[in-house]
């Protein structure tokens, strides 16, 4: 197992150390999973070395079947909230990713009973777009570690690319690794700043809809290509950054 899929592996590693060096995930709470076939599922598994998120290695990527009963080998065990992923990929043929964090800003925000609002613009498109659309809050705080778990969550994420859980974290699901992570990083920092206003004693208001004109989608290549290269540069900066070619 450990050739198969040795740049799929090392790039969800890859995003596991982003999370964390964004301070998205803490210690070794959090995991992403990439499907690469029809019926096999790579995810972020937990094994008897285990050292957290930052530091990911491929090997702590393993398949496990989209449908069925799981068995790891070498000591791993997969998430206790698999559930969570399988099931988001299952109700979306064109999902590929999931993310699951519990970023401390999306958290406390959660908590307010709020809702994440469209009240920046040009700072950070991507989050005002999935804020108009709408980000939906499913209001357990419990482990997602069943299918009836999952599916309650997933029935109240609808189609939804981002959804949070009260007093727990997000879920981000995404045509692309890149996609998920920096959807969720996104969201994170919209609730940063709606967190911001409160704490000045301002009220978040919405922008202008006279806005929107000049607030256009500048497509996949700039909101998530350009953007993950200077994720993995950061995680580079660090000397964090793994590299397929020492898996081969």
């Amino acid at each position: 197992m450990m050739n198969e899929y040795v740049d799929e592996r090392v790039l969800v590693a890859n995003a596991c150390r982003v999370l964390a060096v964004r301070g998205l995930v803490d210690d070794i709470l959090g995991h992403v999973s990439l499907r690469v076939d029809d019926d096999t599922v790579l995810v972020r598994a937990r094994g008897p070395q285990e050292r957290g998120l930052r530091f990911t290695t491929a090997d702590d990527i393993l398949a496990v079947p989209l449908v069925g009963s799981v068995e790891l080998a070498g000591g791993y065990r997969a998430p206790n909230e698999l559930p969570l992923h399988l099931e988001l990929l299952r109700r979306s043929p064109s999902a590929r990713s999931v993310v699951h964090a519990h970023p401390p800003a999306v958290v406390a925000f959660s908590l307010t009973g709020r809702t994440l609002l469209p009240i920046v613009g040009a700072f950070n498109i991507p989050a005002l777009r999935m804020a108009r659309d709408g980000i939906p809050v499913h209001p357990s705080s419990a482990l997602i570690r069943n299918h009836a778990r999952a599916a309650a969550m997933a029935d109240d994420f609808g189609v939804r690319p981002v959804g949070i859980l009260r007093g727990h974290g997000l879920t981000a699901v995404g045509e692309s690794v890149p996609q998920a992570v920096i959807r969720a990083i996104n969201v994170d920092s919209l609730a940063r700043v709606h967190l911001a206003v409160l704490q000045a004693g301002a009220e978040p208001t919405p922008i202008d809809d006279d806005d929107l004109v000049d607030l256009p989608d500048l497509g996949d290549a700039f909101n998530d290509g350009h953007l993950w290269r200077f994720l993995l540069q950061e995680l580079a900066e660090q000397r964090l950054l793994l590299d397929s070619s020492n898996h081969r």
